[in-house]
């Protein structure tokens, strides 16, 4: 049950956001004669925007503030320790005890998403006996989606540069290699489909995972395939004015925004998702884009046993020393029978007392 109203309030939330420019830019105009291209096109972009880098330096600024008291990384391998114990390259990546170690660790968790690679899955065996097996398919597809997505980022600069810098016709010519019909097809939007469809599958058809997933794991799912949908809808479908489309774009860059006539509800569509994601991606768990910089966990070098951490927000605290306790109740512990390591120093001797003749005399 939990699964069903996940998936009804992530899809119902979805439909009510393709339904929200498609009333405003397509009836309004023909039943009203009211026109909001301007608010889906120009404001609602802007403010996105201005919303997905305020929320990006709040949610850095929050983690760079929280305190890390010690060494928390995740490690796999032997930590450096006696000479006589093999310490190789796979241990400086995978324990590092230095900024090298701890940079190459980085690069391969950015780039290749290797502890994704070594991740495990359980699953029951014959009785009582559980099993391990790896989850290569996961790894996969979190690889081709993220690289997908960035070819598609990347390709859609043409539309926001004037003149494209020079790897964007490269990329498409590259992404675009295996043409069988006009317009070319990018592999890379239907590897993206095919990426978002197993990882929504995974959720769905799994049921571990399906158990601990919620409206915010499905919601972004939905979110970016409607999106490339709708993206695919416009390149291969549905038409839409290229040039026109680039104007509107062109303008925002340079902050001269323009509403341009003949461009399609489909676009309209297409922005606003694509602001709703830019607006929701600082408060998600997509964030993790910039969080894995800040994880304690994976920029911190393994070096617990070589160097010794003091935290530097922690007060000074007066110690009260045994030193310092024996000399305020020495001669208490002594009168009581109690050890001492500083015997008490002897009284000094008492005057003796005069003869009482002379004390007469006096």
């Amino acid at each position: 049950m939990n699964a069903i109203l996940s998936l009804m309030l992530s899809g119902g939330a979805i439909s009510i956001l393709v339904a929200i420019p498609f009333l405003c830019v397509f009836v309004l105009p023909h039943v009203f004669g009211i026109h909001l291209e301007w608010l889906f096109g120009i404001v609602i972009p802007y403010l996105a925007i201005i919303v997905f880098f305020v929320g990006i330096v709040y949610r850095v600024v929050q983690w760079a503030k929280s305190p890390v008291p010690f060494r928390i990384p995740s490690t796999c391998a032997q930590q450096k320790t006696l000479p006589w114990i093999k310490y190789g390259y796979a241990e400086k990546l995978d324990n590092p005890v230095s900024t090298a170690g701890v940079v190459g660790r980085m690069i391969l968790e950015v780039l290749c998403f290797r502890s994704l690679f070594r991740n495990t899955r359980m699953e029951y065996g014959t009785g009582a006996s559980i099993t391990y097996k790896p989850a290569k398919w996961l790894w996969l597809a979190a690889i081709v989606f993220h690289y997908c997505f960035l070819v598609v980022i990347l390709r859609h600069l043409r539309f926001f540069t004037e003149p494209m810098p020079f790897f964007v016709p490269i990329i498409e010519k590259i992404d675009g290699f295996f043409q069988f019909f006009l317009p070319v097809v990018y592999q890379s939007g239907l590897l993206l489909g095919a990426a978002l469809t197993f990882l929504l599958l995974r959720r769905l058809l799994d049921p571990k995972v399906r158990y601990i997933s919620l409206p915010a794991d499905y919601f972004p799912l939905f979110l970016i395939l409607t999106i490339a949908g709708t993206g695919i809808l416009m390149r291969y479908v549905l038409k839409a004015d290229v040039v026109s489309i680039k104007e509107l774009t062109m303008g925002l860059v340079a902050f001269r925004p323009v509403v341009p006539e003949g461009i399609s509800v489909l676009f309209y569509i297409h922005i606003f998702l694509v602001s709703v994601l830019f607006a929701y991606f600082p408060f998600s768990k997509l964030m993790h884009m910039a969080g894995v910089f800040l994880s304690p966990t994976r920029n911190l070098a393994n070096n617990s046993r070589i160097v010794r951490h003091i935290n530097p927000w922690n007060p000074d605290v007066k110690y009260h020393t045994y030193e310092a306790y024996e000399d305020d109740f020495r001669e208490k512990m002594v009168e009581v029978g109690l050890p001492v390591e500083k015997e008490p120093e002897p009284a000094p001797p008492a005057e003796e007392a005069p003869p009482a003749e002379e004390a007469e005399e006096k």
